[in-house]
């Protein structure tokens, strides 16, 4: 609903590859009306949408984030626990595409508002949020306390979940490419299934994959 809305005000959407396996963004842009909601479909993204290279340069207005869970007190939220959100954050930080200023907006159930996510647990990648909306109303998140990333940080990033995103990989060797010097490197970790290239659902492995977001 979110992405056709967008669509139908006449918005560029920008829509992230999932899990980031076969790109980085689409554009979808002069989307004609009778092919919105099929343009909203991951299939209709692949069809329709105009890759985004990491060279482009460009402003995004506002963030839409998937949530399951948020605290409207500080804007802390939780999601599936597999960092996409960061790392797709964090990239369009590192390109000048977001900053402190752009808002970072989530839709969810009444339901999903909690008191139980503290400031303190945060870690440094993960993404507050400054707007919930819910079917019954809108939240502005007026206690900021919560920092946004600044961009990728590599030194939380296994090389596991980098091995399974070839944006990143390109991202990475450009930047160390520039530098002259080797950038960090996280911990190893076990990915879970939904988190492997090639992978649906059907793999062994458990764990939580969280990426890291400058």
């Amino acid at each position: 609903p979110v992405r056709v809305a967008a669509m139908k005000e006449g918005k560029i959407l920008l829509v992230p590859q999932p899990r980031l396996r076969t790109g980085f963004f689409s554009r979808l842009v002069g989307i004609q009306a009778s092919k919105m909601n099929y343009a909203g479909s991951q299939a209709g993204v692949a069809e329709l949408g105009i890759p985004v290279d990491l060279d482009e340069k460009f402003k995004v207005d506002m963030v839409v984030v998937g949530s399951v869970a948020v605290n409207p007190a500080n804007g802390g939220r939780i999601g599936k626990g597999e960092g996409f959100a960061e790392l797709e954050y964090g990239m369009l930080r590192w390109m000048g595409a977001v900053d402190d200023d752009t808002p970072v907006v989530t839709c969810i159930h009444d339901c999903q508002l909690v008191d139980d996510i503290p400031t303190e647990k945060m870690l440094r990648h993960d993404v507050p949020v400054d707007i919930i909306v819910t079917p019954t109303r809108t939240i502005r998140v007026t206690h900021k306390e919560i920092p946004k990333p600044t961009g990728i940080y590599w030194e939380d990033l296994s090389p596991d979940k980098l091995s399974q995103i070839r944006i990143l990989q390109v991202l990475k060797a450009r930047i160390e490419k520039e530098q002259g010097f080797a950038l960090p490197t996280g911990r190893a970790e076990i990915l879970p299934p939904t988190a492997m290239r090639g992978e649906k659902g059907k793999g062994k492995s458990k764990g939580k994959g969280k990426g890291g977001g400058k």
